[in-house]
């Protein structure tokens, strides 16, 4: 066994006090967290300063939907307030025009001509025998789901589903033809934003109906040969889409109240 001195271990023992007792040193910090903290919260400073500058009190997350539902509505009450005074001006314009025609001979036969046209440009109401076509949404699951293989386009109507119809029916020498009950004219266009339709103005939700007059064989013919319609039913047998087709004796179609004004136009010939 080996022994050390006594004196040896005191000096030992006195040093590792004496390290103990002394100030430890912190270590020194970094030149660039030195000088970066300060540029960060100027930075924070800044934009807290400029948030509340342009929330001036106000919550900037606060939700719009509220507000734009009520520009929505607004726009529709200013649409059907125009609709109602551009009917009230042309009922007072064509009530000049019987009135001059009496007086003048040109004027009363442009006048008898233009009557005369009045029903092939949609501008008379008509009523007889027809089709209801029928076109709606897939209706939605309870757990959200959708049927395998199906993306969200795959479960609404489109523009061109609804335009396929109406070209049909068109093609089938329909004589009369409503769109959610809005007369449908030759210069009438079929637009979706969405899955909703635009109209003359008029914003629609499915389901849409399309409504025609005219020979009934006909017009059935004509949706079962159409290609677009085609492809249309057969996205309802697979993913639940919405396709009826009805014959009814008694199909109503009242007369064009929209702008007959045309911006352009171009010969066929």
């Amino acid at each position: 066994m080996e022994y050390t001195s006594g004196g040896s271990s005191w000096t030992r023992a006195m040093r590792r006090l004496g390290r103990a007792m002394l100030p430890r040193r912190r270590p020194e910090r970094s030149f660039a967290w030195s000088v970066l903290t300060p540029v960060v919260f100027a930075v924070a400073g800044m934009l807290f300063s400029l948030s509340a500058a342009t929330a001036k009190g106000t919550d900037l997350r606060d939700d719009r939907r509220p507000e734009l539902t009520n520009l929505i509505g607004a726009r529709k009450q200013e649409l059907a307030a125009s609709r109602e005074r551009a009917a009230r001006l042309r009922a007072e314009i064509d009530t000049q025009q019987r009135r001059q025609a009496g007086t003048d001979g040109q004027v009363d036969e442009q006048r008898q001509r233009g009557d005369a046209e009045q029903a092939a440009a949609g501008l008379t109401a008509v009523r007889g025998p027809g089709v209801v076509v029928v076109l709606n949404d897939a209706p939605r699951r309870a757990d959200g789901s959708r049927p395998a293989g199906a993306t969200p386009d795959d479960l609404v109507v489109h523009q061109q589903d609804v335009q396929a119809v109406v070209n049909a029916l068109w093609s089938g020498r329909a004589e009369a033809m409503t769109l959610m009950g809005v007369r449908v004219i030759s210069t009438s266009a079929v637009r979706c934003v969405g899955n909703t339709l635009l109209l003359d103005g008029q914003v629609y939700s499915p389901p849409f109906e399309i409504a025609a007059i005219g020979d009934q064989a006909g017009l059935q013919r004509a949706l079962e040969v159409s290609e677009g319609v085609r492809l249309f039913k057969e996205a309802a047998d697979t993913f639940g889409l919405g396709y009826q087709v009805r014959v009814e004796a008694d199909v109503q179609a009242k007369a064009y109240d929209g702008s007959t004004a045309l911006r352009a136009a171009r010969s066929g010939s």
